[in-house]
């Protein structure tokens, strides 16, 4: 018996507060999905509005507590699993009626899988037999998981209210990974944005990681095979299995976009697919290894998946992935944010995304990590931000401070697009440049800089009707530039029919293949790195763009070499897809012929 949930897709985190509470939502119907960890305060005013809801009492947790951060993640995590325990046991006891969630939860399924053809079977048989069947399918429902997510670059140091700096395990990653570990959740932690050896190595202190108990799994969010291979044997080496890498586009995914030097997502999954059994066996025998100097053991071989996520748009395309790739999941993010009964999106910011054109998603300079992010032009937050610079008052004010990291002006980090450093930034500025059209350059790039610690979380708040933080009620809102060829607003039934091939729900516009919508946003992306390396020339800069543009064209060339084939007798667009390939080629080489200074 399979005792793990039959989706082929999960939902990724999305922001700090979309998916919040999507494990509540879709969770009893075997969906698995990602919850961000980090804003515990976020997390406590859901936790009063799920508490209010379900008639459960609710205690708070004050900020007066010690460890305040990590109680409010592991209470938040702990009423999250026994709602959704709660949840999928009364569906396993529901008669097979029309309508019922227990015939939703097998009609959701995707057609090949064994549940879903013992249901269809079902259906067509009577009396003694039917019930028979109903009770095998009874045990093959379970709950999606719950995962968490980590960004691990978020991890400030927090100071006591005295001003002093707490010891390090009270950063905001170690206490959101303590929250986790302590938890009754068996599940997974998903860390992205890249290597933190302290996390990582914080990871020992808990033995839910290690055998023989097992509860707790570690997932990488990772850009390409070498960045995979790094960071899994860091943590193999201390003992700590990688039960899956999420491989996620660099550029065509939501939120902040990590460029990966040009490499292209086919190629990158081609290298897993082709040394996967050489990754898990180097993973494996470093983890025994590292296992053994504990003092312990795998009890069996571990599980090890490989999925990826960013710009799946059509059944094709997600087939083709798992197909091809010998993927075992994908992510579908974005889409989601159209479905009211799985994600946790406001009225305002729903139908403006529902309404919204390609233009209006962009790749921007928002975030004050100084990492891409992929933005929304008509949301409130980038009309507040606009707001306050056409009122002279650039910046925002900074009250929860999960990014401040700079100490250029105080002693103390602070947050760049705070008030109060773009303040000190931009009457720096106009004391060092006198070129009007330079210091209006300069300052423009200061003051793109906005909030997302409480944007990215207001949307959940609204839409729950919780408590305003601190009365703000700007929305950020990060989705990735795939959401363009979604339009409306969809059941859930809608977006998993379309995942799954039984609809179609994307609009008109036309949508090239989702290789090719990557391609296009790396050579974009690379024709302003260009131009602004051409305005501020370094040697070692250029040297990087130069391996940027081969890497591309190596893209290209294993595109024709490798896809175009397999298009050409299933696909009517093949010749549309190897043209499209011609002409970005085409389009790198013009690049690098006006501007030969990049050149070697």
């Amino acid at each position: 018996m399979n005792l793990i949930t039959e989706h082929t897709f999960h939902i990724p985190v999305m922001g700090l507060g979309f998916t919040i509470d999507t494990p509540l939502k879709v969770g009893h119907l075997g969906i698995s999905s990602v919850v961000s960890i980090v804003e515990d305060h976020l997390i406590e005013d859901m936790r009063e509005v799920i508490c209010k809801n379900e008639k459960i009492d609710f205690i708070p947790i004050l900020k007066t507590e010690d460890d305040y951060r990590a109680k409010r993640i592991s209470a938040y995590l702990n009423l999250l699993d026994l709602l959704v325990k709660r949840n999928t046991e009364a569906l396993k006891h529901e008669k097979f009626t029309e309508g019922s969630s227990i015939c939703r939860y097998f009609e959701l399924l995707p057609e090949n899988s064994n549940a879903k053809k013992l249901f269809c079977d079902m259906l067509l048989q009577g009396g003694e037999q039917r019930e028979k069947s109903q009770e095998v399918l009874r045990e093959y429902i379970v709950p999606g998981a719950i995962d968490v997510n980590i960004m691990t670059k978020v991890d400030k140091t927090n100071y006591d209210a005295k001003g002093e700096a707490l010891p390090q395990e009270y950063s905001d990653a170690l206490s959101a990974l303590r929250g986790f570990a302590k938890s009754k959740l068996s599940s997974a932690v998903v860390f992205s944005a890249g290597l933190n050896p302290r996390l990582y190595s914080y990871c020992e202190k808990f033995a839910d990681f290690f055998p023989p108990l097992n509860k707790k799994k570690i997932i990488l969010k990772v850009s390409d095979y070498r960045s995979a291979l790094i960071q899994g044997k860091f943590l193999a080496k201390k003992g700590l299995w990688v039960s899956e890498f999420r491989i996620e586009s660099g550029l065509n995914c939501g939120g902040h976009a990590f460029a990966s030097e040009g490499l292209l997502l086919g190629p990158i999954l081609e290298e897993f697919k082709n040394r996967r059994d050489e990754l898990y066996i180097e993973l494996y025998e470093t983890c025994v290894s590292g296992l053994a100097a504990k003092g312990l053991a795998f009890g069996q071989r571990p599980d090890f998946r490989i999925s990826a996520q960013g710009g799946i748009g059509t059944a094709l395309e997600d087939q083709f992935l798992r197909s091809f790739y010998e993927l075992n999941a994908t992510g579908w993010g974005s889409p989601f944010l159209l479905v009211p009964e799985s994600t946790s999106v406001d009225n305002d910011t729903l139908m403006k995304l529902a309404a919204a054109t390609p233009q209006d998603y962009y790749l921007s300079h928002s975030s004050p990590l100084g990492v891409p992010f992929n933005n929304f032009r008509p949301s409130s937050s980038e009309i507040q931000r606009k707001s306050r610079i056409a009122k002279n008052r650039p910046g925002s004010p900074c009250y929860l401070k999960f990014l401040s990291f700079n100490t250029e002006f105080t002693e103390k980090p602070i947050c760049v697009a705070s008030r109060e450093y773009q303040n000190l930034k931009i009457k720096q500025l106009k004391e060092k440049i006198e070129d009007p059209e330079e210091l209006n350059t300069e300052i423009t790039r200061i003051v793109e800089k906005d909030c997302l610690c409480e944007g990215l979380g207001t949307s959940a708040r609204l839409s729950n009707k919780g408590s305003l933080s601190h009365g703000l009620k700007a929305v950020a809102v990060c989705p990735g530039p795939n959401l363009a060829y979604f339009s409306g607003i969809f059941s859930l039934k809608e977006m998993v029919d379309h995942i799954y091939g039984r609809t179609n729900i994307l609009n008109s516009i036309y949508r090239p293949h989702m290789f090719i919508n990557e391609l296009k946003l790396y050579v974009d992306y690379l024709k302003k790195e260009v131009e602004d390396s051409l305005k501020n020339f370094d040697q070692k800069r250029n040297a990087s763009l130069w391996n940027f543009k081969v890497n591309l064209l190596k893209g290209i060339e294993y595109y024709f070499e490798k896809i175009v084939p397999i298009f050409s007798p299933i696909r009517d667009a093949s010749d549309d897809f190897a043209q499209q390939l011609m002409a970005f080629k085409a389009g790198l080489n013009l690049i690098y012929i006006e501007n030969n200074q990049v050149q070697r």
